[in-house]
């Protein structure tokens, strides 16, 4: 069985694994025989899932600078790293734009944005050095086709998908593959926030705007991120595939 999973061999890292689709994505990634680190803000979520999965725990910051290099120093001490999954992220409530505060657009900031340039400087140098590895960013249909409201957070998703690129262009020449994936909002922890408030109406309304008619899962996520950092997709860097139901047409 162990020769047809299509991660065998692999040391992948995802942050935010503790919940939504970074658990669905560590998950995945673990069915398919990589050997996970499953990282998170919250120690015990990312515990919960590791001991699930037969993987590793790390608590971890990941707009933080020092929290970052730590948990990097970790990995890297245990073996190289095949992998890397930037799916941390966060929202602001929706509101008007100007009626957002500081203090959350810079949390926003260092979450969903500074968070993959402090992830990049700690492990590009070891991806540069094996001459090969996949990166993947959890960026969002918000960066392709904003809703109202959500504009910082929309945003940020842009920055992403645009770093995504970028960062596939340049690491080319070094063998290392970098892809985003696009969800539309799913089942997870995040879902009332971008909603305002969870009721059947809302939801309704929401499910509306989605062709296929239902909301993403932590599953779709990891089956669409098991391809992009598998050896299937050896010819794909730089695209933010949509895992959308249809919502960006």
């Amino acid at each position: 069985m162990g020769k047809d999973m299509r991660l065998t061999g692999k040391t992948a890292l995802v942050t935010g694994a503790g919940s939504g689709f970074g658990a669905g994505i560590a998950r995945k990634f673990a069915a398919e025989g990589a050997q996970v680190w499953c990282a998170d803000i919250n120690g015990a979520a990312a515990e919960q899932i590791a001991a699930e999965l037969g993987g590793r725990a790390i608590t971890c910051d990941v707009g933080r600078a020092d929290s970052v290099s730590d948990m990097a120093d970790i990995v890297l001490a245990a073996g190289p790293l095949d992998i890397l999954v930037n799916n941390a992220g966060i929202t602001h409530l929706p509101s008007a734009m100007e009626d957002v505060t500081e203090d959350d657009f810079d949390r926003l900031f260092r979450v969903n944005m500074k968070s993959v340039y402090l992830t990049a400087r700690a492990f590009v140098p070891q991806f540069k050095q094996s001459g090969k590895g996949a990166i993947l960013n959890v960026a969002s249909t918000a960066g392709v086709s904003p809703r109202p409201r959500l504009n910082w957070y929309n945003a940020s998703k842009g920055w992403m998908i645009t770093a995504t690129k970028t960062m596939a262009v340049e690491l080319a020449p070094h063998g290392i593959r970098v892809n985003a994936i696009n969800p539309v909002a799913g089942e997870t922890p995040l879902l009332a926030s971008f909603m305002g408030e969870d009721t059947p109406e809302i939801r309704a309304k929401f499910l509306a705007t989605i062709p296929l008619g239902r909301f993403s899962t932590p599953e779709d996520m990891g089956n669409a991120a098991c391809f992009l950092c598998s050896d299937e997709a050896s010819m794909i860097t730089g695209i933010a595939m949509e895992v959308d139901g249809g919502r960006c047409i």
